[in-house]
Formats: structure tokens, C-alpha cells, sequence
């Protein structure tokens, strides 16, 4: 709970004095008139009221956001004529939501890949939501792989739809912006610490210091470890952010934000199919992998940004950002074996069972281990300026945005290693973290190496022809450049000059009440970091244009119950109209842009207060069409081996089917109760409907319902103690879903935390 350093009932006891000395004096100057004495005018002190100026920021306190910065600079939610989700940092702490994959579960819409590398690539709306692409930070790029944590996010924004004319490219299913917490102008400190199953432990800090009038200095620091069963996580992190002129025509902000981590992850489960059905039968909480596997990393970026208000209410805001990331990965990928000489089925399935941690080549039988190794240096500098300015034009009243964007990333990836490990023993499926280990033969081998620069200039014009009525027109051009070395001698160049727009228009008859209509566009380059598929001396990927997206979107956005509560509606048409498709003529030198997808749905979000004590939020997407309009993948695999050709189905999707990692229905709920000053209790429920996973036609995985607890227990004002509970009814349930694994949902867990507000 935050509390004022300073008496709020002392200040408006002093405004009411004052009001009452006003009255007072009035009186008495009317009885000297009526009297006839005579008056003389005195020269009274002047007197300089100095507002107060970013206090405790509301995310702290609040489920419900009224504003974002999602859409370049800060802008209230109501003018956003697109579907947001954000996320606040109450929200998060009363979830204990830890890294960004946590929140991005309680955000409807999402699903998960589970990737080759044990990263997840992120899918909203049906439609990847690469972690490199559209992930962002204070509305600038975060160029890189790694593990996210929330330690230092004042809230998380999800924007809805294409909206390259905000980020360039990408964004085809939306993006995701981390807000940093930023200094304010109170000395206020709080500090958490957790326990929890699978031996966690986390130690949170958050250290504001008003160093002047206008001047803060904030701290943000994390110490978080846990094992849980072998799958164990180790991360230090520390964000110190100086802001000064806050309030003036200047203000300067600089930052350092520094992650590292080593995680041993659990890489993906086997599944069983029977009879197109996805079963997950392993333990959530098995670790089958190797002791010596790893995922261990760091991220380091400093920031500086200046904003400047001119007289005539102008902001101009330029920010410079240059980081560094680096990543190390080991990962065993894991199959089901043989029991005596049978395929593993639900029938014959027991802790008995081998998991296999070697391949095995069935014609030459030559056993190689299923290791997978990713190294990774990325390098990112970019330069942000964004203008706004409100113009009177006669009766209308018209916003002007514009602004550029410089980015550089420079990324050098190992992904090819002859000999990653040595062959690795297989266990059990009753004998998980076995302390079986290997060692690491990678060595020093040559590097791919990708550079990208893009220059982007945009502009957006705002025209209220009515108090009530405004038209939204807004225009980007992207100056692409990107080039792409591989170890084997392979160079690659790609250049694109792109357009993008964004349509709208917003009806505002009341304070409360807005409803919106839009249209824009989106593209997803061929020359960058992740879709380069380097294949021999040529990349079919290089020599292909962009693809391009668009999305049609009609809402409202509503404040009821006084303001207190969001509800917030949309309905959408999300479209990649020129899609990749594979060239069946020369597939290894390009690719098509033949094929076509569609979702259309609902998208529901609220946030808030329904009372004083009770407090709720709800994200739900609903996505009842959703299909593949055209591709070329055919309907048969054929092989021809000694003059004989046999054909069998492609599993892989094709023309006429639902797009994989597409539910029909997701949502999140989430509510709590305030029962008396000392005790407040909540629940909720994460929910997402049956999905195939992406290229796999013949698998789907179920639905899964999980349910989540929460009670507190304030003690004083400065302290309070909270425990979590997380799918309560132990759910087992495939999470993210690739062609022929999975990777888990968490299982049951609890987490008890101490926090202090000093």
C-alpha cells in the first residue's frame, strides 16, 4: 500500500481555512462599506501555488489505465482508435506475474509456439508476434532473445492489429510495449520478498528518492533463483533511472537497465496422439533434460531522452537507446523411446518408459545426439524524435504527430554445430533429473552474421471537426536496408522502401463514452534477423518482397460507475494478404507471396472498480473465423525410392484449414475483495479453447481452464503479507505447441510474499 510522505487531511484543512478567511475577509470589507468608513486599496503579497507534479504513479494502485504511450507519446486510451490491453504493475503484483510470458497468459488472443531453440515464438490474433520484431520498450525496439522479467515494468501495453505506421515493420497481429518504471517526485521505497514451490526465491526492490523539486532518482534491483525438479532459474537484474526538470520546459531522463540469467528450462515434451488428440501425459514439473544443459544470457542498455514544451504547447521528445545482448543455449530435446521394441502408447505408458535423448537414424542407425545449441551477440542503437503540436483551426481543433525513427542492430548467431555434445545416456519417464550430464563440444566455430538499418518518418493528424466528432489520418515511409554473411561464404542484401497508413475516425459524444473506426496496414519484411532461411549458396527468403497485412477494426471504449471502470469492445478483421508460400518451381531460390489468411473476431476488456472494495479485470478474444484463403501447400507427400512413387496426407496445414495456434475462444478474469481494512482475497480464471499447433493439421491439443487464488493480509499501512496460489486444481495441460511437442503449463505452485513501504 503507498502512502504520502505529506498529511492529505493537514492540506485540505488548510485549503478550507483559507476558503474560510476569504469569506471572512469579504464580510468584513462589506461591513466597513455600509458603515461608510473609507477604504484603502493595499497591496497584498503575491502568492505562487506550485501544483504537484508526478506523484505515486496510478499503476501502482490500479487495475484500470486511462492513458498509454503506446501510440506515440502519451495519449489517452479513449483516442486510440485500435483494441489495447494494459496490464499495471498492481495488477502484476497482485498476480505475482514475474516475466513477461506471465502477463502476456492473463491477455487474451495470445497463444505460444514452442520453438526449436526453447524460446517461444509469440502468436496474437493467429498471427506471430516475433519476441525480436514487435516486442518494445518505452515504444522503442527490443531487438533481441531474451528472458524478460517484469521487476522493472510500471505496466506491459498490448495494441491490437497492424500498426506499422506507428512501428514500422511487423506488428501484423499488434505489439508489445514494456512501460519502465520511471522517478517521481516522492521519497517512497518498497521492498518484496518471496518464497514459493520448487524452492523459489525472489527479492525485489524499488528505491525512489526525491533529490529536489523536480528531480528523482529511482532503483529497481531483482535476486530471483528457483529448481523446480531440474528446470531451474537464476536472475540479478538492476535499473537505476535519474529524471530531472519534471515539471519545466526540460525534462532529461537517463537510464541503465542490466539483466543477466542462467535458466535450465524444461525444452519440450512428447506428446501421445490418439486419434488427432494432443495427450499430455508427462509430469509439468519433470525436467528430462541434461544437468549440463542452459540458457544463461545478459542484456545491458543505457538510455537518454530529452523533452522539450514549447511556449505555444508543443513537445518535442528525443530519445537515444544503445544496448547490448548476448545469449549462450544448450538444450536437449527429448522423444519417447521403445519398450520392447513397441512404439510407446497410452497403453503401454509408464514410469518405465524410455526418454530418449538421441537420434537415431533409421537407415544407417547411426545414434547422434538431439541436442540443440544457439549462440547469440546482438548489438542495437536507436534514435527516437517524436513532435506534437494542437492547433485552433477556426471552430476545429486539430493534433499533429510526426516524428522519425533511426534503428541499427547488428547480430552475429552459431546455430550450426557439428558435434554439440557428446552422446547423451537416456533415462525414464520415473526417473527425471537424473544429474546426467554431457560435455559441451561446440568449440569456437564461425559466426552468421546479420545488419539491419532502418529509417523511418512518419506523420499523423488528428482533426476534431466537432467537440465530439474526429477524423484520424496518419502516414510512414521505411527506408529498409538489411544484409545477412553466413558462415559457409553465403552473402545476402535486401532493400525496401515501404509505405504504411492507419484510418480512423472517433465519435466522443460524452467524457465517458468513445467509439472508433479504423483501418491500417502492416509489413513483415523478408531481410530480418528471424526469417532468413538460409538454404545452400542462395536464401529464398532474401529474394522475396514484403509481406503486407491489414487490419479492420469498429469499438468503443466506456468509463461506467463514475469513471472508476474501463469496458472496452472490438470488433476486427485482421488479414496477410500476400503471404509466403514456397515457389514448388525453384523452391530453394524464392518464395511466392501467394498465400492469404483471415481472422475476424470479438475482443472484450475490463478493468477497474464494480465497488469501492471490490476490484476486477477481464480480457477475452473471441475468434470464431479464422482460416488459410490461399496456400499452395499440397495435399499429398510423395517420394519416389527405386522407381516406386507412395504418397501420403500432408500433415502440414493447407488451403481451406484454421490457422494453427488460433482458439476459437481465450480469456483471463480476475477479481479481488477488500473484506475489512486488513484482509482482501482473490480469484481468477485463465481459459483457451482447442488449437492445432502451427504445420500440423492431424494434432490438436484440448482445451484447458486453470484457476488461481490470492489473500492478503495488510498490517500496517508499510507492511503486508500475501499468498498465491496458481492452478489450484493442478491442471495438466500443453502450453506451447509445436509440429511434435510441447512444452508444459505450469503445475500447482504457491508463493508466499513479505511486502514493506517505507
Amino acid at each position: 500500500m503507498s502512502r504520502p510522505r505529506t498529511n492529505p487531511a493537514c492540506s485540505l484543512g488548510a485549503l478550507a481555512a483559507g476558503f474560510g478567511l476569504s469569506l471572512m475577509g469579504s464580510s468584513a470589507l462589506a461591513q466597513t462599506a455600509d458603515s461608510g468608513v473609507k477604504q484603502v486599496d493595499a497591496a497584498l503579497p503575491e502568492v505562487t501555488v506550485k501544483g504537484a507534479v508526478d506523484r505515486t504513479p496510478p499503476s501502482k494502485n490500479a487495475y484500470q489505465a486511462t492513458t498509454t504511450t503506446i501510440g506515440k507519446g502519451k495519449q489517452e486510451l479513449r483516442d486510440i482508435p485500435q483494441s489495447v490491453t494494459v496490464v499495471t504493475e498492481k495488477l502484476m503484483q497482485d498476480r505475482n506475474l514475474t516475466d513477461i510470458k506471465d502477463v502476456l497468459h492473463t491477455t487474451a488472443g495470445v497463444t505460444f509456439q514452442a520453438g526449436e531453440t526453447g524460446e517461444e515464438d509469440i502468436r496474437l490474433r493467429g498471427f506471430s508476434l516475433s519476441q525480436s520484431g514487435d516486442i518494445y520498450i518505452d515504444g522503442l525496439r527490443d531487438p533481441s532473445l531474451y528472458e524478460r522479467d517484469t521487476f522493472n515494468n510500471d505496466r506491459i501495453e498490448v495494441l491490437r492489429g497492424s500498426a506499422s505506421m506507428l512501428f514500422g515493420r511487423g506488428s501484423t497481429g499488434g505489439v508489445v510495449n514494456q512501460v519502465s518504471k520511471q522517478p517521481y517526485l516522492m521519497t517512497q521505497h518498497e521492498v518484496e520478498a518471496t518464497v514459493g514451490t520448487g524452492t523459489m526465491r525472489r527479492l525485489t526492490g524499488d528505491f525512489n528518492i526525491q533529490t529536489s523539486d523536480s528531480s528523482a532518482l529511482r532503483i529497481n534491483t531483482l535476486v530471483h533463483d528457483a529448481d523446480n525438479s531440474g528446470a531451474t532459474v537464476s536472475k540479478r537484474g538492476i535499473a537505476p533511472t535519474y529524471r530531472w526538470g519534471m515539471g519545466t520546459a526540460d525534462e532529461f531522463t537517463a537510464s541503465l537497465y542490466h539483466l543477466q540469467y542462467d535458466n535450465n528450462p524444461i525444452y519440450n515434451h512428447p506428446w501421445l496422439l490418439v486419434n488427432g488428440r494432443i495427450n499430455a501425459v508427462l509430469p509439468a514439473d519433470a525436467f528430462y533434460g541434461l544437468a549440463s544443459d542452459h540458457n544463461k544470457g545478459n542484456v545491458t542498455y543505457g538510455t537518454l531522452s530529452h523533452q522539450h514544451k514549447f511556449s505555444s504547447g508543443g513537445e518535442l521528445k528525443t530519445t537515444l537507446r544503445q544496448g547490448y545482448y548476448k545469449r549462450d543455449l544448450l538444450a536437449t530435446a527429448v522423444g519417447f523411446g521403445t519398450t520392447n521394441g513397441a512404439a510407446t502408447t497410452l497403453g503401454n505408458f509408464s514410469d518405465a518408459t524410455i526418454i530418449r535423448r538421441n537420434n537415431v537414424n533409421a537407415t544407417t542407425g547411426v545414434i547422434t545426439p538431439s541436442s540443440k545449441g544457439r549462440m547469440a551477440a546482438t548489438r542495437g542503437t536507436l534514435l527516437q524524435s517524436d513532435y506534437n503540436q494542437t492547433f485552433k483551426l477556426g471552430s476545429m481543433t486539430d493534433n499533429l504527430i510526426t516524428g522519425a525513427d533511426l534503428s541499427w542492430d547488428h547480430a552475429a548467431r552459431a546455430n550450426r554445430f557439428p558435434n554439440t555434445t557428446a552422446t547423451t545416456p537416456n533415462t525414464t519417464v520415473g526417473t527425471p533429473d537424473n544429474g546426467d550430464r554431457v560435455r559441451d563440444l561446440r568449440g569456437s566455430v564461425p559466426y552468421d552474421h546479420y545488419t539491419a538499418r532502418n529509417l523511418g518518418v512518419y506523420v499523423q493528424n488528428t482533426l476534431a471537426i466537432t467537440p465530439a466528432f474526429k477524423l484520424i489520418a496518419g502516414l510512414r515511409n521505411d527506408q529498409f536496408s538489411a544484409s545477412y554473411h553466413t558462415s559457409t561464404g553465403a552473402s545476402f542484401v535486401r532493400d525496401d522502401s515501404l509505405w504504411s497508413e492507419r484510418l480512423g475516425a472517433l465519435y466522443q459524444p460524452s467524457e465517458s463514452t468513445s467509439f472508433h473506426v479504423s483501418y491500417g496496414t502492416s509489413f513483415n519484411v523478408s531481410g530480418d534477423t528471424y526469417q532468413f532461411a538460409v538454404q545452400g549458396p542462395n536464401s529464398k527468403d532474401a529474394n522475396t518482397a514484403p509481406e503486407k497485412s491489414r487490419n479492420f477494426e469498429i469499438g468503443s471504449k466506456l468509463n461506467l460507475l463514475d469513471q472508476r471502470l474501463s469496458l472496452n469492445t472490438s470488433l476486427f478483421y485482421s488479414e496477410k494478404y500476400n503471404e509466403r508460400n514456397t515457389d514448388p518451381d525453384s523452391a530453394s531460390a524464392q518464395q511466392l507471396l501467394s498465400g492469404k489468411r483471415h481472422t475476424a473476431g470479438l475482443d472484450l476488456d475490463i478493468a477497474g472498480r464494480i465497488t469501492k472494495d471490490w476490484e476486477a479485470y477481464l480480457s477475452y478474444t473471441w475468434m470464431p473465423e479464422a482460416k488459410i484463403d490461399k496456400s499452395n501447400v499440397a495435399a499429398l507427400t510423395c517420394n519416389t525410392t527405386g522407381g516406386v512413387t507412395t504418397c501420403n496426407p500432408n500433415p502440414a496445414q493447407q488451403q481451406g484449414d484454421r490457422p494453427g495456434l488460433t482458439p476459437k475462444h481465450s480469456a483471463s478474469l480476475w477479481n479481488t475483495y477488500q473484506i475489512n481494512p486488513q484482509w482482501r482475497v482473490g480469484a481468477g480464471l485463465n481459459h483457451r479453447g482447442s488449437q492445432n499447433p502451427e504445420g500440423n493439421r492431424v494434432a490438436k491439443a484440448r482445451d484447458f481452464t486453470t484457476g488461481d487464488l490470492m489473500v492478503e493480509y495488510t498490517i500496517n499501512w508499510q507492511m503486508s503479507v500475501r499468498l498465491n496460489v496458481n492452478n489450484v486444481t493442478d491442471e495438466l495441460y500443453a502450453d506451447g505447441l509445436y509440429r511434435g511437442f510441447y512444452t508444459p503449463g505450469a503445475a500447482r505452485n504457491a508463493q508466499l510474499s513479505f511486502k514493506a513501504t517505507f
